[in-house]
């Protein structure tokens, strides 16, 4: 399995900070799509992206035990 966590909005829309995806997954761009197949997330592709802590391009490779962090940009006053 593969742990994506969700921040702000992001974390907003779908209700809770963290769910489990199967790890058929292989990229961070394949996980984005299913993502946005299943949930209502508008802002996820501004959304910063970590695996494992570090930021990845979408074209990051994903594999079972990863985590995922997405990161929506901050605004405000």
């Amino acid at each position: 399995m593969i742990d994506v966590l969700f921040f702000a909005e992001l974390r907003e829309a779908i209700g809770k900070e963290k769910i489990s995806v199967e790890a058929d997954v292989v990229s961070v761009k394949e996980l984005k799509a299913k993502l946005l197949a299943t949930y209502q997330l508008e802002n996820l592709d501004n959304a910063m992206i970590a695996v494992n802590e570090e930021y990845q391009t979408e074209e990051a490779k994903i594999a079972d035990g990863d985590v995922v962090a997405f990161i929506p940009p901050v605004s405000g006053g």
